[in-house]
């Protein structure tokens, strides 16, 4: 008789196992020595665990279904069940057991992922019907339109839901693309009606503006033409076919009155170009007057020289707010000079300084005098706090001082 640690062979050939609920029966072995009998049946328990091995594996790295995991699960239970391997049989269940938990564990994850798929794909469906109702309204009819139409390409694209709520979903979605078409094709179906009232109306605007382009009254004619083009823009577009031709006529007539007003005009224009030429130059001896010495001699020139700009007539519009903006300039400056000299002769502004300055400089005399006592009572943490505070009273008796200089104290 032959044995090891899982199974063993008995006198007529009887091939055992050992199990938890005692020795199960194998097989029968006749063909050769139990050394060779227990090595088969031994060959057959690893193939059992290559098998497993390959199970978990293929479970954990694939996408196996739950339904195809479990029935080889089962058929290996069986193989493991009829004990006809000899091997830690109890083992390999345990390890099918730990493989039917992972399993069911990744047949709920998929349920609930499914499920999650599932109201995702109802959520962005719901979205879809209310975009799409919302579009159903607008009257961008082309950007709407193929809005409508990325719409469809993305409602495609979404998984289907249960069939009621699929079709109650889609119902509502193709009745706001209907009521869209619908809206569309009766707007444009209006706008024949429209373009012709506009062909008319445009021809009037070109009648009145051809009859104008000869006139001389340039104020009044140039408003009317302004007036004749916010008509223009009121009429809304005629047919293609028209539209252009009217609008070249409009355009011409134009073109003819306003280039004999430029004629005019540029005699204007010269005549300011000029201007602007003598007041940049008046600005050029402005700004020599800066920076201010003599206050009241700066005063008086200033008063002169605006008094010869004032004289010089219109400057061309675009030129003026930098022309302008020179003598401002100088002007404020003056003026910054008279606040400064009056804020220096102001007695009281000086007394003010002048007792602030002596509050300082008097603390400062105390804390120094404070120090030297800390010192002298070897209380050097005292005296250095001093200090600090010392420094920071000095600084503002330092700033004192310098604004009492600016009083001529």
């Amino acid at each position: 008789m032959s044995s090891d640690p899982w199974g063993r062979v008995d006198e007529t050939g009887t091939v055992y196992v050992r199990t938890p609920d005692g020795e199960q029966v194998v097989g029968s072995w006749q063909a050769g020595s139990p050394e060779e009998a227990l090595a088969y049946f031994e060959r057959k328990y690893e193939g059992l665990v290559v098998e497993i091995g390959l199970l978990e594996k293929r479970v954990k790295t694939t996408d196996l279904s739950a339904k195809d995991a479990q029935a080889a699960i089962d058929h290996i239970r069986e193989q493991v069940d009829a004990h006809h391997a000899v091997g830690d049989l109890e083992a390999l269940k345990v390890r099918l057991d730990k493989l039917v938990e992972t399993v069911d564990k990744r047949r709920e994850e998929r349920k609930q992922q499914r499920a999650k798929q599932s109201d995702e794909a109802r959520h962005a469906k719901e979205a879809l019907v209310v975009e799409a109702e919302e579009l159903a309204r607008s009257d961008q009819w082309r950007a709407a339109g193929e809005r409508l139409r990325a719409l469809v390409d993305t409602w495609k694209g979404l998984p289907r839901l249960d069939r009621k709520s699929d079709d109650e979903l889609w119902h509502r979605f193709s009745h706001a693309r209907s009521a869209f078409s619908k809206r569309r094709k009766a707007h444009f179906a209006s706008l024949d009606a429209q373009r012709e009232e506009a062909r008319r109306t445009k021809e009037r605007l070109v009648g009145e503006a051809e009859a104008l382009s000869g006139s001389t009254d340039w104020g009044p004619t140039a408003a009317r033409y302004r007036e004749l083009m916010a008509e223009w823009k009121a009429a809304g577009r005629a047919q293609r076919e028209h539209e252009d031709d009217l609008w070249n006529r409009f355009r011409g007539a134009q073109d003819v009155f306003f280039a004999a007003r430029s004629s005019v005009f540029a005699e204007r224009d010269a005549e300011q170009t000029e201007n602007l030429k003598l007041k940049e130059e008046l600005a050029e001896e402005a700004e020599k007057l800066l920076p201010i010495g003599d206050l009241k001699t700066a005063r008086a020139a200033f008063r002169t020289l605006n008094e010869r700009w004032e004289a010089i007539g219109h400057v061309p519009r675009d030129a003026r707010p930098k022309v302008e903006g020179r003598m401002h300039a100088v002007e404020r400056a003056l003026q910054e000079a008279e606040e400064t000299e009056w804020r220096r002769t102001n007695p009281e502004a000086r007394a003010r300084a002048a007792g602030l300055t002596g509050q300082l400089q008097a603390a400062v005399d105390k804390l120094r005098g404070q120090i030297d006592q800390a010192r002298a009572q070897g209380n050097n943490a005292k005296a250095d706090k001093l200090e600090r505070e010392l420094e920071g009273r000095q600084a503002l008796l330092d700033q004192a001082l310098k604004g009492l200089e600016e009083f001529g104290g």
